[in-house]
């Protein structure tokens, strides 16, 4: 069946790269969209064939998916001057990974719907890593005929679906609460590994020993090995949980539900991109805070 399927890729960043390299792995003729033209030539190197703009895939692709950075970049992407919906057949599944608030979601999905497409609203975790293995975690809603014909792809890129519904908007809601806790988690991490080191504790011992209790958390393992490291290569950057947290606190204003914690992980966020630390890993907020308890982390040279 993979042998008569093509996939798109739109957005080729560290999620839409494993995305793409796992479809390749699995045997599908694969498109990658980007427009940094290294990424593309790269991306060729591997077997897949690279292109500038979503218009220029979608008229032979059964399968596109969305890998781009928020909803109006999503929305571009899809529907702009170069988008892909113009020029896609009928019946094309677009699978859209982007985290974004529900509505927006939903929105889109309507769009595509309206212009004979087939939608899955997909959000993706699992990060980098995983992403490139083709191991993440979907959390998914749409018809069931859009994952039918989809299933392949899905699969090659993916070692858990959760189908959460017929129509688009619940993949993008429990995206959302599961970003509130990534946020608030990283947040925590930080402070930990931040008030550790003004302790005088060693960073390292105080990592391993954490990851055996009942304190931690998947991002203490993760974010927190990066802060011991002192290395901020940005696997996913303190300005996507500005976007992200900004959905969760936004989702739950409207509908006047208190949301603390999100409230103070966010205004971190916020304070470390004004720092100029946007563009790091989102384990640079420990920055923020060790800097202004008076004590240097590792790797941190401003």
């Amino acid at each position: 069946m993979t042998a008569n399927l093509t996939a798109a890729v739109i957005g080729l960043g560290s999620m839409g790269w494993g995305a793409a390299v796992s479809l390749l792995r699995a045997g599908i003729v694969t498109q990658g969209v980007d427009l940094r033209l290294d990424v593309l030539q790269k991306f060729e190197r591997q077997g897949g064939r690279g292109y500038g703009s979503a218009a220029q895939v979608a008229d032979d692709a059964d399968v596109v998916f969305t890998f781009v950075v928020n909803a109006d970049q999503a929305e571009d992407v899809l529907f702009g001057d170069q988008g892909a919906v113009a020029t896609a057949a009928q019946g094309t599944v677009f699978v859209t990974c982007v985290t974004m608030p529900p509505d927006r979601a939903i929105g889109i999905a309507d769009r595509l719907h309206e212009a004979g497409m087939l939608a899955i609203d997909a959000p993706v975790s699992g990060g980098s890593i995983k992403a490139e293995a083709g191991e993440m975690t979907i959390m998914a809603s749409g018809p069931d005929a859009a994952f039918d014909k989809a299933a392949p792809a899905i699969e090659a890129i993916s070692t858990k679906v959760f189908r959460l519904g017929d129509v688009a908007g619940p993949g993008s809601q429990v995206k959302m609460i599961n970003q509130l806790l990534a946020g608030v988690h990283i947040a925590a991490a930080a402070e930990a590994l931040s008030l550790s080191a003004k302790i005088g504790l060693d960073l390292k011992t105080v990592h391993e020993v954490i990851q055996d209790c009942a304190g931690n958390s998947w991002m203490f393992g993760n974010r927190g090995a990066h802060i011991v490291a002192g290395d901020y290569t940005p696997h996913s950057a303190v300005d996507i949980f500005v976007k992200d947290l900004g959905i969760v606190t936004g989702t739950a204003d409207a509908l006047a539900f208190p949301t603390p914690l999100s409230d103070t992980a966010l205004a971190l966020f916020h304070e470390a991109a004004a720092d100029g630390l946007g563009g790091e890993d989102d384990a640079a907020v420990a920055k923020v805070l060790a800097r202004k308890g008076g004590v240097r982390l590792p790797g941190d040279t401003g």
